[in-house]
């Protein structure tokens, strides 16, 4: 398949978040959908938050004009998951949800997904598959929104997840993927040139939970032909690896100090990076690279024999366990010790 099938996909999702940002920063500011500031928050000025109705109207337009229609029932129910959760997102950025609301909506967002025919099916058993895809869809809904702590970061990792998930489907002759991931990943970029650190607009819940509901979905429906699954599975975790690693983290270390794994703290892994000394714009090139270096042992994975793709598998995964070490090292040393 041929990966410039998918570029107008990916340009058309990009030019229309990048038109529609500033009528959303401007709607936000004349609805009073603002981001205030506080101790936990790292900007200093009220910032607009109606940006993911750019990102989530890009990557619609993208996908309803080139997917094709025999896609349309999986399309369909992807597009009305996400439409619901930008709803709640909405109504969350405006009036603030509780935790249990929002778990909720995405458990419904997750049904709405799986009576659409996307679904894990890792044991070909109902009783395992379907708790199993409503976890992984909550997962990273969350910790796509987890990540939007900090000027330019969740909307590029989501871009960079997305753009690994077109080669991997464009390797494997997955036309609909290959779409999706591109609308994704266009319209996370065109949205990305405005809250790029200095941030003019976030993308508040509105977006975060729809690019990570969206990358979920990318992650289920990837398919492999030729690898055994006993492999396959790591792949969508290595290119999602930054989401899940750093939800892991936060969730691990807010239970480990006896607080609420959903009570908001500068304890992610850009705001322990931010605390050796690295400015922002250093710790979104760190976070980038991670994620690309992360994205590339997804693609070795997919592409290499079945044994060596396993060890390849098991000595990332190592150092991703290695990395949370070192983060709750930081955290002890330069967060939680008193200053002299």
């Amino acid at each position: 398949m041929d990966p410039l099938l998918f570029v107008p996909v990916l340009v058309v999702g990009f030019a229309t978040a990048l038109g529609m940002t500033p009528l959303t920063r401007a709607l936000a500011l004349r609805l009073g959908v603002v981001d205030k500031p506080n101790q936990r928050k790292l900007h200093t000025d009220h910032k607009p938050m109606m940006g993911g109705l750019a990102i989530f109207v890009g990557f619609t337009v993208a996908v309803v004009l080139f997917v094709l229609p025999n896609h349309s029932t999986e399309m369909n129910g992807l597009l009305l998951g996400a439409a619901f959760l930008a709803v709640v997102g909405l109504i969350d950025d405006r009036f603030e949800l509780g935790i249990r609301a929002k778990l909720v909506a995405e458990v419904i967002a997750a049904i709405i997904l799986m009576a659409a025919g996307i679904q894990i099916q890792l044991f070909n058993t109902p009783l395992l598959d379907v708790p199993l895809t409503i976890v992984w869809v909550l997962t990273l809904t969350n910790a796509v929104n987890f990540l939007d702590n900090m000027d330019g970061l969740s909307a590029g990792l989501s871009a960079i997840a997305g753009i690994f998930f077109m080669i991997l489907a464009v390797q494997e002759g997955l036309g609909l993927v290959s779409a999706l991931a591109a609308g994704v990943a266009g319209s996370a970029i065109g949205f990305l040139i405005y809250n790029f650190n200095p941030a003019s607009t976030f993308m508040g819940d509105m977006g975060a939970l729809v690019l990570g509901f969206v990358l979920a979905a990318l992650g289920i429906e990837l398919r492999f032909g030729t690898q055994p699954l006993s492999v396959t599975w790591m792949v969508p975790i290595f290119v999602l690896a930054l989401p899940i690693f750093d939800i892991c983290l936060v969730v691990f270390t807010r239970i480990s100090e006896g607080r609420s794994p959903g009570q908001a703290g500068k304890d992610h892994t850009s705001h322990r990076l931010l605390s050796v000394g690295l400015s922002q714009r250093q710790t979104l090139a760190v976070l980038y690279s991670g994620c690309v270096f992360f994205g590339g042992v997804a693609v070795l994975v997919s592409r290499t024999s079945a044994d060596l793709a396993f060890w390849i598998g098991i000595a990332g995964l190592g150092l991703m366990a290695l990395l949370f070490a070192l983060m709750m090292l930081i955290r002890r040393r330069f967060q939680l010790t008193p200053k002299s």
